[in-house]
């Protein structure tokens, strides 16, 4: 259903583009399409959504250091008898070392109380201390470096999936532009030959030419003609490729309802003059502040602070906590701290056998050793990439600097059989051997330029992955 769904619509779109042909039509340049690219594509927004996404990871780390206020109000009355009357407000902050400051306000009464609890109002200070385990790291102060890590990670990862989207963008453009070139030159070539064929039967109607002469040249007007129509389905497939990246404001697909052309040719893009700039710069580049291995330096940052928490684990856990109380409507008296109006408490906890322990550790540390084959991996890979684009960069300039002066002297030797024959001591079939020779020399240039072109996108895409 999908396969007929996009036969259908490559026959409309044939339909439309023939049927516009001699209307208005809208032009599209290289900088227009890219700013349409970051601007609406979907993976586009969805990228920077990504990132919105992590800093709210972070916020919500930050919430574990929130301080937290409870209340409580209660009363128990059975046969006209109060057991408790109790009003209670509390105040807890954490703190980033891990320590716990609390204070209270506690009114209690009733006839039935406990004899451990006071009654009347009490104000109470404290303070939670762990002595061994969560003392120089624990899961809060875990959990927002891991998210600001994880920002830091997420930024990276989505500057190459960004760039990633825009050199594919730019190098479909192309291959567009180069299409609608080999198009343009395929019709010049027919209306060449068109020309060339009412001059060759005038010829042969007034006895300069034999007959056979029509033959060859509408032969090769025939041929000429095939090729037109091959170059122009080869354009409108590509218009179909570079349709999946044209966006709209609401995210919706935009649809083309008449002939779409390029504004910008081969010629005129800077690379031609800015390549040796582009290939000094990349090699001038730190490889470490590349954003592909700056995420995986991130996840490393994470993996590590995962490490941490889980040695943790080994600790015994020892915490140390201290209340000064004062009741209500008495004069404070807070030194010294253990002499009166206190209570204090020590709580000790220690594993056995520590197999939990011992497991998440080990398997903290062997994620950080698969994150650094990961690492070592990616370096080696961008490394290559950079020198085999850098090579393939200069190589193609090289091919099209001597295809250009090929281009000249197919030129020239066409000019001269055309000469040639116009004086009597050539045929038809050498100047269309000459043409055809021409003609394929001209594509093969416009090939190199596309293949430049798209060289070089990799290495400036690959460029802009540097952070700094």
């Amino acid at each position: 259903m999908v396969k007929l769904k996009d036969r259908l619509s490559l026959v409309l779109m044939l339909f439309c583009l023939q049927f516009s042909f001699a209307q208005d039509s809208l032009k599209l340049s290289h900088q227009e399409f890219l700013n349409v690219v970051k601007t609406y594509h979907p993976l586009a927004f969805k990228y920077q959504l990504q990132n919105q996404i992590a800093n709210a990871e972070i916020t919500r780390a930050r919430g574990n250091f929130d301080p937290v206020i409870a209340g409580k109000l209660g009363e128990k009355n059975i046969d006209g008898t109060k057991y408790y009357e109790q009003k209670n407000i509390e105040l807890g902050i954490p703190t980033w070392y891990g320590i716990d400051i609390t204070g209270s306000y506690n009114y209690l009464d009733g006839q039935k109380l406990n004899s451990s609890e006071t009654p009347g109002g009490l104000y109470q200070f404290g303070i939670t201390v762990p002595l061994a385990k969560n003392l120089l790291y624990d899961k809060r102060r875990g959990l927002l470096d891991q998210a600001r890590f994880g920002l830091r990670m997420t930024e990276a990862e989505q500057i190459v999936l960004t760039n990633e989207l825009l050199l594919d963008a730019e190098n479909t453009f192309w291959e567009w532009v180069k299409n609608y070139e080999i198009y343009k030159l395929q019709k010049s070539a027919v209306d060449i030959n068109k020309e060339r064929l009412e001059l060759t039967r005038k010829t042969y109607e007034y006895g300069e030419r034999p007959a056979i002469d029509t033959v060859e040249v509408l032969s090769q007007l025939q041929n000429f003609e095939l090729q037109e129509r091959d170059a122009y389905l080869k354009f409108v497939k590509s218009t179909q490729d570079l349709q999946m990246f044209l966006w709209q404001d609401n995210q919706e697909l935009f649809e083309i309802s008449q002939l779409i052309f390029p504004s910008s040719n081969l010629d005129e893009h800077s690379g031609y003059s800015d390549y040796e700039f582009l290939v000094q710069n990349v090699s001038d580049r730190q490889l470490e502040n590349h954003a592909s291995l700056e995420y995986y330096f991130q996840k490393q940052n994470i993996l590590e602070s995962e490490r941490r928490l889980k040695w943790q684990s080994f600790l015994p856990k020892l915490d140390f906590t201290y209340n000064f109380f004062n009741k209500e409507n008495y004069q404070p008296n807070y030194l010294p701290l253990f002499d009166n109006n206190f209570q204090y408490g020590l709580k000790l906890e220690i594993p056995i056998f520590l197999r939990q322990a011992r497991a998440d550790y080990e398997i903290a540390k062997l994620k950080i050793s698969q994150n650094q084959q990961d690492f070592q991996f990616k370096t080696r890979e961008v490394s290559t990439k950079i020198e085999s684009y850098k090579n393939e960069v200069s190589n193609y300039f090289t091919q099209i600097d001597i295809m250009s002066r090929n281009l000249n002297n197919y030129q020239r030797l066409l000019d001269a059989e055309e000469m040639r024959f116009s004086n009597g001591e050539s045929s038809l079939f050498l100047i269309n051997s000459r043409e055809n020779k021409l003609l394929e020399a001209k594509e093969k240039n416009l090939e190199l330029k596309t293949k430049f072109l798209q060289s070089y996108n990799k290495l400036k895409w690959l460029n802009e992955n540097f952070l700094r």
